[in-house]
């Protein structure tokens, strides 16, 4: 299908910033979504499949209306994930504006149907597991629902924690007192907050006891009440990890725990806490899953192909097994 439509007002500004350096914006919605754009000054010609020409359209539309300013990076990457997205299916939710989560982000919203799902998940069920490769916002969206609720009094404090378990590299004894030993394990959770409260939120909250970083080795014997609780990067927890943790959870509180199956660091033979949990809660009651792919991913375009590509890898050494 031959599709062809002009951006309007002619604003040579915004149509540089759509279009990018050289043309390079128009190569990388191609290669996306699969179709063909040519153009001279304003007016556009799409050739491709019929769908994948019309949301090239909505694309370069939409990119139009915002080249007001400057268009960052991310923000290309970002609308290039929402175009290639599937539509909703029919009775499911129609909008993302539907889940309004109060943050410092007004911007804040699913970008893919899976991203949607996590959130209404989240907010519907006391405990959730998000499984998925990196970049996926797994743990970003769980931190900003956690910081919703909190915003809400919904529950009277966050609770952040996760294995201190090393990547792959030995950083022997570190220095410091326990908050700097742990630090370097938490900072993707600090980062989130600090994107989503402020530095100067996050500074009181910590101070009010409303905020609570620590290594899940300090949640046994615990019961967390009235608490909004995330655990990251749980593919490093062990089963018996894996059920201390699950079991510390309270009245009035929910929990939400992430990880990546592909990228575990436990020693060899040790089994995941995470691979464990997804199977031998599948059917119970109350508790939510949510498995993310390449598809979700939300960062750097790479990312996603690093992804498949490691995937594939997996698949063919599992046929070969």
């Amino acid at each position: 299908m031959i599709l062809r439509f002009e951006l309007a007002p002619a604003d040579n500004t915004r149509l540089a910033r759509v279009c990018g350096s050289l043309d390079v914006h128009l190569r990388e919605i191609e290669a996306a979504l699969g179709v063909k754009l040519s153009r001279r000054d304003a007016e556009f010609r799409v050739d491709g499949p019929k769908a994948a020409a019309e949301r090239a359209r909505s694309l370069m539309e939409a990119l139009y209306e915002r080249a007001r300013r400057p268009l960052p990076a991310e923000t290309l990457q970002l609308a290039l994930v929402e175009a290639k997205a599937p539509a909703p299916a029919e009775g499911g939710p129609a909008a993302d504006d539907a889940l309004v989560l109060r943050t410092r982000r007004a911007d804040l919203s699913a970008r893919t149907p899976r991203q949607h799902q996590y959130l209404q998940q989240i907010l519907s069920h006391d405990i959730t597991l998000g499984l998925g490769p990196a970049g996926t916002g797994k743990t970003f969206l769980a931190v900003a629902c956690a910081v919703d609720a909190l915003e809400r009094s919904t529950v009277q404090r966050i609770i952040l924690t996760r294995p201190a378990v090393e990547a792959g590299e030995r950083l022997g004894f570190l220095p410091g007192d326990l908050t700097q030993k742990v630090d370097p394990y938490l900072r993707p959770l600090y980062d989130a907050l600090y994107d989503l409260l402020g530095f100067d939120r996050v500074t009181k909250a910590f101070e009010k006891g409303q905020l609570e970083v620590a290594p899940l080795a300090f949640m046994r014997g615990r019961t967390l009440n009235h608490a909004f609780v995330i655990l990251d990067e749980a593919q490093n927890t062990t089963p018996e990890q894996m059920k201390m943790f699950l079991t510390r959870i309270g009245f009035g509180s929910r929990c939400v725990v992430t990880g990546d199956t592909s990228q575990i660091d436990l020693p060899r033979g040790v089994q995941s806490g995470l691979i464990d949990a997804e199977h031998v809660l599948a059917k119970v009651k109350g508790i939510a899953m949510t498995r993310f792919t390449s598809a979700d991913v939300v960062r750097h375009p790479l990312v996603a192909r690093i992804v498949e590509a490691y995937e594939a890898r997996a698949k063919r050494e599992a046929r070969e097994a």
